[in-house]
């Protein structure tokens, strides 16, 4: 049968997802989130306040990607050469840091800089935090173990902006970022809680091919370069699409998509352990780019709301299920080089989409459109790269079925 991790192989060690090493990745994961949303907010609306364009916004809240690709290199040697937890802690300090500046920051060039200094610390944060959860998972249920995983990603999505917004205007920007930088201090310290395995370093550390990138996972990656690319034009620019709109509570909308996140990843991950992984993954494509194209059409709260809970029905389930099938298609031990693989895709896309998505909504500006009508329009064009994600995938589903055959 064509079918992606259909029944994985049971490991011999745990048997349960909520065991002490996932239950305390899973706290971590959630308070970084947590800070992290709070900040994807108000750095588009700080720059905008700043007096920034809608390309320089895009810019803007692309720009960290440029570091995280910077660091890509040394990722994959490093999460092999040294002990995961104090890598994380040490990743988690960059990030604070970033935080910080962001407070300091009075212009676009030190907003530039600090989304520069947060992208080194974000080039380690995923694939760590992603090799740590799935090496504390039983291999059966992987792709439901990743689904729960991100549910903290699902509830500060729900809290994260509408925390971040009710804050900003109680205390204003630069408190609000000192404020996160303190949360993130949180998962540091529960970091160097956490117990790892000693890392072989009889290999030494090299800076290789091998270690930065596993060809293995090149297409899913190929694939999260479209799908992270286009979801990162709503974290970029629906909050300034709401108030164009006239709609005070628009953070909302993230509440709407991680409250549906909440159903929908743990549903998905027990689909995917018993049909195939293929069976979230197209499906949840094809919602994805039709919550673009209502996304284009709202004008009120309730059609932004519908557009965020389908935006959860799609992206929510095809990104856990695309990490999972990274993680599937290598061996133990080069999941973490697969995760690397993985964010390399992902980095690219907010680094490139981002500001293309940003210079539409300007070009119709500048040729008479309103900016209501550039966010519109641009929405619209972001369903092609979905699309374009689909057709890969499809293209390559049977390879990626015999792949992940031969490694169970």
């Amino acid at each position: 049968m064509n079918e992606l991790i259909s029944e994985g192989a049971v490991s011999k060690g745990k048997q349960t997802i909520w065991n002490k090493a996932f239950f305390i990745i899973f706290a971590i994961n959630f308070i970084l989130n947590m800070g992290q949303f709070m900040m994807n907010t108000l750095i588009p609306k700080y720059a905008e306040h700043l007096g920034a364009t809608a390309t320089i916004v895009g810019m803007v809240s692309g720009m960290f990607a440029v570091t995280a690709l910077c660091v890509r290199p040394v990722v994959g040697p490093a999460t092999g050469y040294f002990k995961k937890n104090r890598l994380l802690a040490v990743t988690i300090g960059i990030i604070i840091a970033a935080f910080v500046f962001y407070g300091f920051a009075a212009s676009i060039p030190m907003i530039i800089i600090g989304r520069l200094l947060h992208g080194m610390g974000m080039g380690f944060l995923g694939p760590i935090t992603l090799a740590l959860a799935s090496n504390a998972l039983p291999e059966n249920k992987m792709a439901s173990g990743l689904g729960i995983f991100s549910l903290g990603q699902a509830v500060a999505t729900a809290v994260g902006p509408t925390i971040g917004l009710k804050l900003l205007k109680a205390v204003g920007y630069s408190k609000v970022f000192f404020i996160a930088a303190a949360l993130l201090a949180v998962a540091c310290i529960l970091s160097l809680q956490m117990k790892t395995e000693e890392p072989d370093r009889l290999a030494g550390f090299k800076i290789s091919l091998n270690n930065i990138i596993d060809f293995d996972v090149i297409v899913p990656a190929i694939i999260m370069f479209f799908l992270g690319g286009t979801y990162s034009c709503i974290n970029s620019f629906i909050i300034l699409y709401g108030g164009e709109c006239g709609i005070e509570d628009i953070g909302l909308f993230f509440t709407a998509y991680a409250i549906c996140l909440l159903f929908t990843r743990p549903i998905g991950g027990r689909v995917a352990d018993k049909y195939g992984i293929d069976k979230t993954i197209i499906p949840g494509i094809i919602i994805f780019a039709a919550s673009f194209i209502i996304v284009s059409f709202s004008r009120t709260l309730p059609m932004f709301l519908i557009a965020g809970a389908v935006s959860a029905f799609g992206y929510g389930i095809c990104q856990p299920a695309m990490q999972t099938l990274c993680m599937s298609l290598v061996p133990k031990e080069r999941r973490g080089v697969a995760g690397n693989t993985n964010y390399i895709g992902l980095d690219t896309g907010y680094l490139i989409i981002p500001p293309l998505a940003g210079t539409i909504v300007t070009l119709i500006q500048q040729n008479g459109g309103s900016k209501l009508m550039g966010y519109t329009v641009m929405y619209r064009i972001m369903a092609v790269p979905i699309l374009i994600a689909l057709v890969i995938f499809l293209v390559n589903r049977k390879k990626l079925t015999k792949r992940n055959q031969e490694i169970a």
